[in-house]
């Protein structure tokens, strides 16, 4: 019961917050507050269960906390200036008039935000303190390169979007010369580096905080990220000589060498 109440609580959290962006998305049909509703989530979960166990606050809780936070703001903040730039979320084309439909889109949301906070909310919600050791140290260094790796991919690719000069074409430089998608790298990186800071910790049905870094790898590269990007540049430039030679050549997810 120790564990399983905290995810239940954590849970109904993460779903009380999406039906509250829902309603004000829904009700004045605006898309500018999904992507805020994201990453604001993350850092909400992570604040109450911070301040929950006050009692048995430690430098390693808050140190996860802050990683947590600043991830969350830096995406979130990222995505609402990309919205606020663009003026609408074509993912929401098909749904915005339609509230049943677009409040699955909420639902799937409240529910990934849960699961890909499993790790962190087990280690938060531990009502005794954690030290930092070896694996910590480790998780650190794994969340920081891919919160950079995220950063510099996002940058280039806002960079290159709203560059005019770049109309109608892909983009095929910076970090994205060495993968198609480093930004779903570098958020993968981010997630199993707080699972790292973890080790040492689980034991028993706590090892099923797992299932987070295991959830956004496969919703990012085999559900709603990658393949989807992969079939739409594929119908916009499939008969390309160039952008096959671009696919063939780069790696799809991990930064790597052109061959």
């Amino acid at each position: 019961m120790e564990i399983i109440n905290p995810i239940l609580i954590t849970l109904l959290i993460s779903m009380a917050i999406q039906a509250f962006f829902f309603t004000f998305a829904a009700t004045l049909k605006t898309d500018k507050v999904t992507d805020l509703s994201y990453g604001l989530t993350f850092v909400l979960i992570s604040v109450y269960w911070l301040m929950r166990h006050a009692d048995t606050i430690s430098a390693y809780k808050i140190a996860l906390s802050v990683m947590i936070t600043i991830w969350g703001i830096r995406i979130a903040g990222y995505l609402v200036i990309r919205i606020l730039k663009t003026g609408r979320d074509r993912r929401f084309d098909e749904m915005r008039d339609k509230p049943l439909k677009f409040a699955r889109f909420w639902l799937l949301q409240g529910v990934s935000v849960w699961a890909i906070m499993l790790p962190a909310v087990f280690l938060l919600s531990r009502q005794y303190e954690l030290e930092f050791g070896v694996w910590a140290f480790a998780g650190m260094i794994v969340w920081f390169s891919g919160l950079v790796i995220e950063t510099i991919a996002d940058m280039q690719l806002y960079s290159f979007r709203f560059n005019k000069d770049n109309k109608g074409k892909w983009i095929d430089e910076g970090l994205w010369h060495y993968s198609r998608h480093p930004n779903y790298f570098g958020e993968m990186l981010v997630w199993w580096g707080l699972f790292i800071y973890g080790l040492g910790f689980y034991a028993g049905v706590s090892w099923l905080a797992i299932i987070g870094p295991l959830f956004i790898t496969i919703l990012l590269r085999f559900v709603s990220g990658v393949p989807l990007l992969e079939k739409a540049n594929d119908k916009r430039w499939g008969k390309d000589k160039d952008y096959i030679k671009y696919k063939k050549s780069t790696n799809i997810i991990v930064l790597g060498s052109r061959s």
